[in-house]
């Protein structure tokens, strides 16, 4: 029962701190993600009117908000655990009576709080802007909640082995945004000309924006199985691997 309390405490704090710095962690990239939704569709909407049945400025916003969500995810871990380590109030943690699970749950919570967060924002400014509809709920669901396992997980990771601050956004800068702008979030893969279309299957961020664009509008350029079948097979090695680092406290008791 300790243990539970102690998991309650730990999401209470991750979530308290993503509140009182709400201007950071969800204000300043809801705005930025609007901006793009507003400057690529205003810009290019008039030249590609359509992707497919969709219209171009509607067909951006599941993978400009899959891009918001992942980022947000990510750096809230790795910047918390990071600080954790740094302040050493981690060392607490760890002598309590929590379970290795409870805390990697605890941390986990706090990055999904953030990300659902600025998600449900962007989906509402979405709505009323350009009304953008939702065709298949649980499909959404379940790729917005492994998409997040997966990013909140090698946040934590990265954030246990870091060694600076500048560690932790290396990963983001260098290869999530990269990897997000050429996953197909401003185009279809299929008007992409070979071999770049068959490069991008190789991309996993491809296949996160694939699966909540389908979510979103009901269509997708790959399989909603498949495209939810490599999310998981990356989400669940992510997430083991941060709870295997809580269980073996390695870098956390060095």
């Amino acid at each position: 029962m300790t243990g539970y309390r102690g998991l309650l405490w730990l999401a209470r704090r991750e979530t308290l701190r993503v509140s009182k710095l709400w201007t950071q962690t969800i204000l300043a990239p809801v705005v930025s993600s609007i901006l793009f939704i507003l400057v690529f569709g205003l810009s290019l909407g008039d030249r590609i009117r359509n992707v497919g049945t969709v219209e171009y400025d509607v067909f951006i916003v599941p993978g400009l908000i899959t891009m918001a969500m992942v980022q947000a995810a990510y750096a809230n871990n790795a910047s918390t655990i990071f600080q954790a380590r740094y302040d050493r109030y981690l060392n607490d943690i760890l002598s309590s009576p929590m379970h290795p699970w409870q805390m990697t749950l605890g941390f986990l919570i706090g990055g999904l709080y953030r990300a659902f967060t600025i998600g449900l924002a962007l989906f509402a400014l979405a709505v009323a802007l350009i009304a953008v509809p939702v065709e298949r709920p649980v499909a959404l669901i379940a790729a917005v909640s492994l998409g997040l396992v997966l990013f909140a997980s090698l946040g934590t990771v990265v954030g246990i082995f870091a060694d600076s601050w500048d560690h932790t956004t290396f990963i983001a800068n260098i290869v999530i945004l990269p990897l997000a702008f050429v996953g197909g979030v401003f185009y279809s893969i299929d008007l992409l000309p070979s071999p770049w279309e068959e490069i991008s299957h190789f991309n996993p961020l491809f296949y996160l924006v694939q699966a909540i664009r389908f979510g979103f509008l009901g269509e997708s350029d790959v399989s909603i199985w498949l495209a939810l079948g490599v999310t998981a097979a990356l989400a669940v090695p992510a997430y083991l691997w941060a709870q295997w680092l809580f269980s073996s406290g390695r870098k956390l008791k060095a």
